[in-house]
């Protein structure tokens, strides 16, 4: 009886010992790389937090979007330290990946770049190679620190409905206004009226202020205009 409460007892040890390693060591990584590794995950995703915040100033910025940046820079960190070199959980993980879809859709093409930037770091930090991780952290960040705000031109679509027996007096007014700078986009006809929708860029619509007459004012001196319209496009505004 004595013997086997003994053999009970030092079994119990050996589990506590098991449990024990197991929660202190992932594979050959001790406690403290796991959390050097994570830390410096999240260190880094602080200059991406940043270079996103500076970029995207303005109506394109999404702070919810730029939050989910750090927190997948330190899941990937993560994965990363649980897979290390060992080929059957990198196998079993793409395995469990794939089944995820992502459905929402990209505005700027920019946040392509830093997704991919926070899986590099993330890669980067999950295997201990810090160096790589911070000095292209470091080289993205001045570049997008210089480039990042810039932003495209915006293009003035101009809208104009009037009768269709007076479309080429129209059409003279716009290419002399703006010397055949506007282009014409869009032609729609009935059988009393049409529609002509132009399109430039901003500078060349600012020649409208230089102007004695205002060109809505000139169109509407025809007498057949209906309407003339405006609309700014611009891609940093995603309807």
């Amino acid at each position: 009886m004595s013997e086997s409460i003994l053999i009970f007892n030092e079994g119990e040890m050996s589990m506590r010992e098991y449990l024990a390693q197991m929660l202190t060591k992932s594979g050959t990584l001790t406690t403290q790389e796991i959390v050097l590794h994570i830390a410096a995950a999240a260190v880094l995703s602080a200059a991406i937090y940043i270079s996103y915040w500076y970029t995207h100033a303005g109506t394109s910025y999404s702070k919810k979007f730029n939050v989910s940046l750090v927190t997948l820079t330190i899941l990937t960190a993560t994965v990363m330290t649980v897979i290390g070199n060992n080929i059957a959980l990198s196998l079993g993980m793409v395995g469990a990946l794939s089944i995820v879809r992502f459905r929402t859709a990209i505005k700027d093409s920019r946040d392509t770049a830093y997704i991919f930037w926070t899986i590099i770091i993330g890669i980067c930090c999950g295997v201990g190679d810090y160096l790589v991780a911070g000095v292209g952290t470091a080289m993205v960040f001045v570049v997008l620190l210089l480039l990042g705000r810039v932003r495209n031109e915006n293009r003035i679509l101009l809208i104009i409905r009037g009768g269709k027996s007076q479309s080429a007096d129209m059409e003279g007014i716009v290419f002399s206004y703006f010397n055949k700078r506007a282009l014409l986009r869009v032609r729609n006809t009935t059988a009393d009226h049409v529609e002509l929708i132009y399109e430039m860029p901003r500078k060349v619509w600012q020649m409208n202020y230089q102007k004695d007459q205002d060109i809505a004012d000139a169109l509407y001196a025809l007498g057949s205009t209906e309407y003339v319209n405006t609309v700014t496009q611009s891609d940093e505004i995603s309807g």
